[in-house]
């Protein structure tokens, strides 16, 4: 009698990430004591039509500020905008009690710009295509 099946796969429902991640939410919660999870987002959205252009998503966890993507239309690049998102999203994790935060970026993306507001590169990994790699940076918040 088969215990266990394991399926290989590139799709991912809504139940699988639920179970997943509330799984291990709850594990996390269980361990630390505290439960302070919680998704954290800049939008950038058309005036008009009230359609997201862009943005910043990530999350706080455990006195950590997550940047996970980040994007920009080439349109909006080089006007600021990106300088103020990342602003805002530093200043809610700080709000949130965050006193790091944590990043990777690929060598063709933005490792310049997250410098030029004081985050440090702590590690780098090489990655596809030849030549490139993932940029792992951290920043302290300050507290607010």
């Amino acid at each position: 009698m088969e215990k266990y099946r394991l399926q290989m796969t590139d799709v991912i429902d809504d139940e699988a990430k639920a179970i997943i991640g509330d799984g291990l939410d709850d594990f996390n919660t269980e361990m630390a004591g505290i439960k302070d999870r919680q998704p954290l987002a800049v939008l950038v959205k058309d005036p008009q039509t009230g359609k997201v252009l862009g943005g910043m998503l990530g999350r706080t966890s455990l006195g950590l500020m997550f940047i996970e993507l980040f994007y920009l239309p080439l349109t909006l690049r080089g006007s600021g905008l990106g300088s103020e998102i990342l602003r805002q999203f530093e200043q809610e994790g700080a709000r949130r009690g965050c006193t790091s935060g944590v990043l990777y970026t690929l060598s063709f993306q933005a490792p310049n710009f997250y410098a030029k507001y004081g985050w440090q590169r702590f590690g780098e990994i090489p990655c596809s295509p030849e030549g490139s790699s993932r940029i792992f940076m951290s920043k302290a918040l300050t507290p607010q």
